[in-house]
């Protein structure tokens, strides 16, 4: 190794190494030394040397065990130190902003939700006025501010915190993170609306307990997430794992992205609204809604549940083709039309087992996302997550 590179390679060991303690005391605290310095694999002196940075920062303190009825001295274990650590969750939503202010546990201490039909060329200047108004309202119950954290559905380059381009607000290549830093001086992260969706249910949801994770979304647009071995694939990129622009239906309808009868035209909600709309009756000046449909699925409309069912088949043969790549161990479904599962994950399952290898399909588990993608709960997720590479931790700790 040329030495030149030498201390970024030291540096970026350091900050591994201190965000594998951090993420072992999180999420199993009070822990022992000696227990973190088994499950790193990290010598105990190393341990010491990283507990006493942390602590010194107070992001982690000490604390008794519970009697566990010996006598003597009472054990010690290592726990975080969430107190008066906050950060502020953005989410751009079409027309809307919410604003979260939380501590670093993610334990949520306000929220606002804020209209916001904004055009590209006001922009800036009316988010960043949001910004500011949210701090003002909430100036009285907020201490040490960490981190900014934001999501969107929108195409984002996460690396260098860049929009490249958002369907709803018209923006190309806004460098919102820079921006976002040089007016409040905090570190800003952010990521695709789904990828942070994924990691919300990986670390807080119905993927809890599990490394290998395929998402499933079907709403307005149709997209994945992959979570391999506890890690977000593509997490640094442009691009989520796209498979709402693979074409499935030459002859169908044409799609924005140039192509036709993508998966999006075929099965985004809008579309299956559309061709509900064709079969079911609702009260002049009512729009038909996700839930009208699953209703009527579940009432037994032959009509409603064919159409989902096909919804099912469409996504369960991209899914089937992602389970022989990745092997999950579950397959989260976000959809509107989850209401009525009962009649969609047979028809996605029946794909998985019919095309996808018999080794990987036959333990796989099949569930609802226990959360939404509109809210700040996924922002949360990313700061949980940058705590967990110790690259917000390095940042904290050098002031």
């Amino acid at each position: 190794m040329k030495p030149s590179a030498q201390p970024g390679h030291i540096d970026h060991i350091k900050q591994t190494n201190m965000g594998v303690v951090y993420r072992y005391i999180d999420r199993e605290g009070p822990i022992s030394r000696i227990s973190l310095s088994k499950k790193s694999q990290l010598a105990p002196a190393s341990i010491t040397k990283i507990t006493r940075e942390l602590m010194d920062a107070h992001l982690v303190r000490e604390t008794e065990f519970p009697g566990l009825g010996f006598r003597g001295r009472p054990a010690v274990g290592l726990k975080t130190d969430c107190d008066g650590w906050h950060f502020l969750c953005i989410r751009i939503n079409r027309g809307e902003l919410v604003f979260a202010l939380r501590e670093l546990s993610g334990k949520l201490l306000a929220e606002d939700i804020i209209a916001f039909p904004a055009d590209s060329r006001d922009f800036v200047t009316l988010f960043l006025a949001q910004v500011d108004a949210f701090f003002s309202r909430n100036h009285r119950i907020t201490e040490r501010l960490t981190a900014i954290a934001i999501t969107t559905d929108a195409i984002v380059d996460p690396a260098n915190g860049i929009i490249r381009h958002s369907p709803y607000y018209q923006l190309t290549d806004l460098p919102v993170a820079e921006i976002l830093y040089q007016h409040t001086g905090m570190p800003v992260f952010l990521q695709h609306g789904i990828s942070a969706w994924s990691l919300a249910e990986y670390f807080f949801g119905a993927a809890k307990e599990c490394r290998n994770i395929i998402q499933l979304v079907i709403d307005e647009n149709v997209g994945a997430a992959i979570i391999t071995d506890g890690a977000l694939l593509h997490a640094g990129s442009h691009s989520t794992a796209e498979i709402g622009h693979t074409q499935i239906n030459p002859q169908g309808k044409p799609c924005y992205c140039g192509n036709h009868g993508c998966l999006e035209t075929e099965i985004g909600l809008h579309h299956v609204l559309e061709m509900a709309a064709q079969f079911l009756a609702v009260p002049e000046g009512q729009p038909l809604t996700a839930e009208m449909l699953c209703r009527a699925a579940l009432d037994g409309n032959p009509a409603a549940r064919e159409l989902i069912e096909q919804v099912g088949q469409h996504i369960g043969d991209i899914a089937a083709v992602m389970v022989n790549i990745f092997n999950p161990e579950i397959i989260l479904i976000g959809s509107p039309l989850n209401p009525a599962s009962s009649v969609l994950f047979p028809a996605i399952r029946a794909r998985i087992t019919q095309r996808a290898l018999p080794a990987f399909s036959r333990e796989l588990t099949m569930t609802s996302c226990e959360f939404t993608n509109c809210g700040t709960l996924p922002g949360a997720a990313l700061i949980k997550e940058v705590l967990y590479n110790g690259s917000l931790l390095i940042r904290l700790m050098d002031g």
